[in-house]
């Protein structure tokens, strides 16, 4: 029984505290006003806890609150944390999902990655995930997700099962979950998925030369990006947004920036006499309103790399627009005695090793520019 009655409180009048005993205080102010605070002790030290207006919360209800915090303390818990934890609105699995994808997207260089990544989840988490709220997710209901997708779909599922983990993951960071997405379970209670050679389809470089005087049989702008991406050894996504204000004709060097790489760091490409030919070509599609080299049917919108493929699929080539990549490599491998650091340099990989990648400091630029013209002149050899 506490020292406090209902009677008790009703004739106070002067401002004070006024315990009612184990810890529990009515504060009266000035004004005949009073609140409620409860003094524990946590980890050593007295925590005063706020507990509310004595107009709002009545002496019983006091009690039954202290009850709880006190139990919370005396059981190793921070009341005020877990008091914080009760106010915290836990989110809904599509409301963290689309957050996450709002704070990470600008980070995303590739548009095409922006757009799939909340697609995917809408398409095939969403109708099953979408409204649990994200403390409530386990294994069991994620594996309800993946399980109809696992072996027909498998890369669609393997992203699937990444974006909900990392949704999940966003969430513990976030304190909303009490642990992180279980991700080992998963693996356990999935079937082993087919291998697959996760390479892109490359064709054998000793027959890039006539591939290339076929795809010169027409001109389109399609194909114009195709013959630009084999000869320079770049990626679909640097070609089809590249500029005429990132090209130096005289210098015979284009300038890819930054924020346009996979590696985030500017990449200078030496043009050869046939890269040139390929952009003298490419100006007949040259419009005032965009700086695009090649522009797509709305020309501000850069091609899209189903355009580049098209070229391979009309001539019924099983191939892929990046494994030209893989091309240009082999061939340095075989009929060169270029050293592999100048080759990974041209085609703008990141060095694997940290302490190599911290000392490197050149872009071997005045060695990649002799290779990239004998890469040139091998591509126009069309009766190979």
């Amino acid at each position: 029984m506490g020292n406090l009655t209902a009677l008790k409180i009703k004739n106070i009048k002067d401002p004070g505290r006024y315990s009612d005993g184990d810890g529990l205080i009515l504060v009266m102010g000035k004004t005949g006003k009073g609140s409620w605070i409860l003094r524990v002790q946590h980890d050593g030290k007295r925590r005063d806890i706020g507990l509310g207006s004595l107009s709002t919360l009545s002496l019983a209800e006091a009690r039954e609150a202290a009850t709880i915090y006190r139990k919370q303390a005396h059981s190793g818990l921070d009341p005020v944390a877990e008091r914080k934890k009760e106010r915290r609105v836990i989110p809904s699995f599509e409301t963290a999902a689309r957050q996450v994808h709002d704070e990470h997207k600008t980070t995303w260089k590739n548009g095409k990655h922006q757009a799939q990544w909340i697609s995917t989840l809408e398409t095939y988490a969403f109708p099953v995930l979408g409204d649990l709220l994200v403390s409530d997710i386990e294994g069991p209901v994620i594996q309800e997700v993946l399980a109809p997708i696992w072996l027909t779909k498998p890369e669609t599922a393997r992203r699937v099962r990444q974006r909900i983990t990392s949704v999940l993951d966003w969430a513990y960071a976030k304190g909303f979950r009490a642990n992180e997405a279980p991700a080992r379970s998963l693996a356990r209670g999935l079937p082993r998925q087919p291998k697959k050679d996760g390479h892109f389809a490359a064709m054998p470089f000793q027959d890039v030369p006539a591939f290339l005087a076929k795809v010169r049989d027409r001109l389109s702008v399609g194909r114009l990006a195709v013959e630009l991406a084999v000869l320079t050894a770049c990626r679909s996504g640097e070609v089809r947004g590249a500029r005429w204000s990132e090209i130096d004709i005289k210098k015979k060097l284009w300038t890819i920036p930054a924020e346009r790489m996979k590696a985030g760091k500017e990449h200078i490409v030496p043009l050869s006499v046939q890269a040139l030919d390929v952009l003298d070509r490419a100006k007949l599609y040259k419009c005032q309103v965009s700086d695009l080299v090649f522009p797509g049917q709305r020309p501000k919108i850069p091609l899209s790399d189903m355009t580049l493929l098209k070229v391979l699929r009309d001539m019924n080539l099983e191939y892929t627009v990046h494994g030209f990549r893989s091309s240009f490599r082999d061939w340095v491998a075989e009929r060169t005695n270029v050293q592999g650091a100048v080759a990974e340099a041209a085609l703008a990989h990141t060095v694997a090793n940290r302490v190599e990648a911290a000392y490197r400091r050149t872009n071997y630029l005045d060695k990649r520019k002799p290779l990239m013209a004998q890469w040139g002149s091998f591509c126009n050899r069309s009766s190979a």
